[in-house]
């Protein structure tokens, strides 16, 4: 069973479908209990940076989280759920995130040709190989949908990389986390594969490449 964390910020019944769809079990859940004794967790979100962490808050839901990664059980973050792992987010002033990964989530600052968000289906560059993508295609296309991305002090736990008027963190991976900034969920077949795989990981603490 994967719980979902519903802090009313994100996809969350889409992010149950897909799980549904390859054949796995998801529950939606905002009980800080049950987030702590899930046996696998996603952090879906869409919105403000800001605005989720005082959602977060409000529920009692950030130590539950951070406990969740600290006992080795498999987690994954999507796209919102991805940058709220970092220090600090600069979306409409500067915001403490629940620091499970040092860096920071700042805005694309780009060229007029470039349009923000970032928004379409876009290729993504391995940095690493993470167990949930090992029946994906190295050209397989992705659905992003952003105007902030993720700039990790570490440069070890950036799995994928995806070009937009430069390189930005597409993907982090450390021991049992995983979180990307596309949505697996709308990213079709190749999505579906990536949580086929996290929805077959060990649910104890022995997530291995």
């Amino acid at each position: 069973m994967i719980t979902i964390v519903d802090y009313q910020m994100g996809n969350l019944r889409s992010v149950q479908k897909g799980i549904e769809r390859v054949g796995g079990s998801a529950r939606i859940s905002s009980d800080p209990q049950e987030i702590a004794e899930a046996e696998k967790l996603i952090l879906p979100g869409v919105g403000a940076f800001g605005d989720a962490m005082t959602e977060i808050r409000r529920r009692d839901l950030a130590g539950p989280i951070r406990d969740f990664i600290d006992s080795g059980k498999p987690f994954l973050g999507i796209c919102l759920g991805l940058q709220l792992l970092f220090e600090r987010g600069f979306e409409h002033g500067e915001h403490e995130g629940l620091g499970v990964l040092k860096g920071d989530v700042v805005r694309f600052e780009l060229p007029s040709s470039y349009k923000v968000p970032h928004m379409g289906w876009n290729t993504v560059t391995h940095q690493t190989e993470p167990p949930l993508l090992k029946d994906i295609s190295p050209e397989a296309h992705f659905y992003f949908v952003h105007s902030y991305y993720v700039r990790p002090t570490d440069p070890s736990v950036v799995a994928l990389t995806c070009d937009y008027g430069g390189p930005f963190c597409a993907m982090v991976w450390r021991d049992n986390l995983f979180a990307t900034q596309f949505h697996p969920e709308k990213s079709q077949a190749d999505g579906l594969k990536l949580l086929s795989a996290f929805s077959s990981l060990p649910t104890g603490n022995e997530v291995t490449a």
